[in-house]
């Protein structure tokens, strides 16, 4: 059983905390909040937390406390670094593991029995376009660009990008954004109904805030039964991304791919 006290902690690279019915779990983690084991183990203990709470809850809100973004996605630095200092199937079977635990916690964020915002700006990007994926709402400033750049690197989206996407959205957009690499801003994501709300520059989290107000007027259980009825967890596809991703890993252009993108002396090159 969750209590107050163990919904409230601070990490490395983040922390959450249980207030009034509200879990706000930030991100912090410089410079971009690079999902890495750090990360993940730190996201595998809040989505534990999650699991068993208790508290009469209305909301979740994830967001980012740093200037560059809500997330430019996986730790490729840490993924090239371990998976050369792996034997091939090591190193395989490493990439798989990650995964398979990264789909665990998202999909506890995406099945959670409360209503889930991600309020994102800047770099929404890879694996961190997969966690606001796996929210039920996604609120943006005027500056968020969404991308997937994996296929620059020779890969797909591995966290459960495509299914949440072709799932809320459909197949076009999933084509658009996974064959193309591109990024759309907050004018095209709000026509392709991606993003629920655009705010303008600095206002996402305020926004979110006040959208979490709105939630608690209602009955927890009718907001909790409805979700479950419109948004399954599509897990016979996540399975076979999970596939897929660890197929491609194993290329010889990927870690060529990966190589060009740790040797880069770009501030930011996970951008398109």
């Amino acid at each position: 059983m969750s209590t107050i006290a163990q919904l409230s902690s601070k990490g490395e690279t983040m922390s959450y905390e249980w207030k009034d019915g509200l879990i706000e779990l930030v991100l912090h983690r410089t410079p971009c909040n690079e999902i890495g084991s750090r990360s993940l183990d730190e996201l595998e203990r809040f989505s534990r937390a999650l699991e068993t709470l208790t508290q009469p809850t209305h909301a979740l809100i994830i967001y980012s406390d740093l200037k560059c973004g809500f997330c430019a996605g996986a730790d490729l630095r840490e993924l090239y670094e371990r998976s050369r200092a792996m034997e091939k199937k090591d190193a395989a079977k490493g990439v798989r593991e990650f995964l398979e635990r990264i789909h665990h916690a998202l999909n506890v964020i995406d099945a959670a029995p409360v209503t889930t915002i991600a309020a994102v700006h800047g770099v929404v990007f890879g694996g961190g376009f997969e966690l606001a994926l796996a929210c039920d709402l996604i609120i943006a400033d005027k500056t968020a660009r969404f991308a997937f750049p994996e296929l620059r690197l020779g890969l797909v989206p591995g966290f459960g990008g495509i299914p949440r996407l072709k799932r809320d959205i459909g197949n076009a957009v999933v084509r658009d954004l996974l064959l193309t690499g591109r990024s759309f801003n907050t004018t095209k994501a709000q026509q392709i109904g991606l993003v629920s709300q655009v705010v303008a520059e600095g206002e996402s989290l305020r926004a979110a805030r006040a959208t979490a107000a709105q939630l608690a007027k209602f009955d927890h259980e009718t907001a909790a039964a409805a979700k479950r009825f419109i948004k399954p967890i599509p897990h016979e596809e996540l399975k076979r991304e999970i596939d897929l991703f660890c197929e491609l890993f194993s290329r010889p252009a990927v870690q060529a791919g990966l190589k060009k993108f740790v040797e880069s002396t770009d501030a930011q090159p996970y951008l398109p």
